[in-house]
């Protein structure tokens, strides 16, 4: 596992900060919430934090960074919140935001840039890369907070949810195309055209397989894309829901959402091994 040692100047900044405006209970939730290793440490709630803090350092390599991203998410994303939810005294929103502001001068120190929704990146923020960039660096890790993106708006809009599902895979596909000099892109870009090209590139035929097991797998693959790209036109926000709209709920869109996540893998994977990127046989 590559290693990152969280700068213990930050470690301090988040640790001061949780421990002001956490119980013990909420500090702990927040910490199982960000998938912090281990159990609660013993002892006060800013040597609790200073410890848990440690331990994601010493034991998350860069798998930390996500993690702390977490813990300051709703600090960092809730900083102009007038609503009174979670800071009503003046003189405690007055200490919030100085707090909040020294947890940012730490992060500025560390050369850590926050990413709405918890991004914690090395260097040059998500916010400024496009999502075609990342796939051409295979930033898998930052691929897969788009699909964390996606997934956010399931409950509060399934369609937008899918949208941005079926986005990501054509972003792959396109991004694939372009970057092969012997193919040519469609005129009509929609995810069929692409992946059409996509797959039959990558050898992704069901009739090459011997294996029976693989050849039921990839044909399922091929049908789940067309299956995705049809609940894009027919229910999510990037068309018109027409005179019979599809009652799309979550549980819909979190299908769609994860099998576009484990296509989008499976093909990037493929393009390594094809690449000669990748050593895995």
């Amino acid at each position: 596992m590559e290693t990152y040692t969280i700068p213990q100047y930050l470690i301090s900044a988040v640790a001061d900060s949780v421990s002001v405006f956490e119980t013990h209970a909420s500090l702990d939730s927040l910490f199982m919430y960000a998938n912090a290793p281990g159990d609660p440490p013993e002892g006060s709630k800013a040597f609790k934090a200073q410890e848990w803090l440690r331990r994601i350092s010493k034991e998350c390599g860069t798998d930390a960074l996500p993690i702390v991203g977490r813990i300051i998410e709703k600090y960092m994303e809730d900083e102009e919140d007038t609503s009174g939810r979670f800071w009503i005294d003046p003189q405690q929103a007055k200490e919030r935001k100085a707090k909040i502001a020294r947890i940012k001068d730490c992060l500025e120190r560390a050369g850590l840039t926050y990413s709405s929704g918890g991004m914690l990146t090395k260097g040059e923020g998500l916010a400024t890369k496009t999502l075609s960039e990342l796939i051409k660096s295979r930033n898998i890790g930052a691929i897969d907070f788009e699909f964390e993106r996606a997934i956010k708006n399931i409950e509060s809009s399934p369609r937008e949810a899918v949208s941005a599902a079926c986005n990501i895979l054509e972003s792959v596909f396109k991004v694939y195309i372009e970057e092969h000099d012997h193919l040519v892109m469609p005129a009509k870009q929609d995810l069929q055209a692409v992946w059409k090209i996509v797959r039959v590139d990558l050898g992704l035929d069901a009739s090459l397989l011997e294996e029976r097991d693989l050849q039921e797998i990839v044909t399922g693959v091929v049908a789940t894309v067309h299956g995705i790209g049809a609940l894009r036109t027919h229910a999510s926000s990037a068309h018109g829901a027409g005179k019979r709209p599809y009652k799309l709920k979550p549980r819909h869109a979190r299908l769609a959402i994860h099998a576009a996540h484990t296509i989008a893998a499976f093909v990037l994977e493929t393009w390594d091994e094809k690449s000669g990127r990748s050593q895995t046989t």
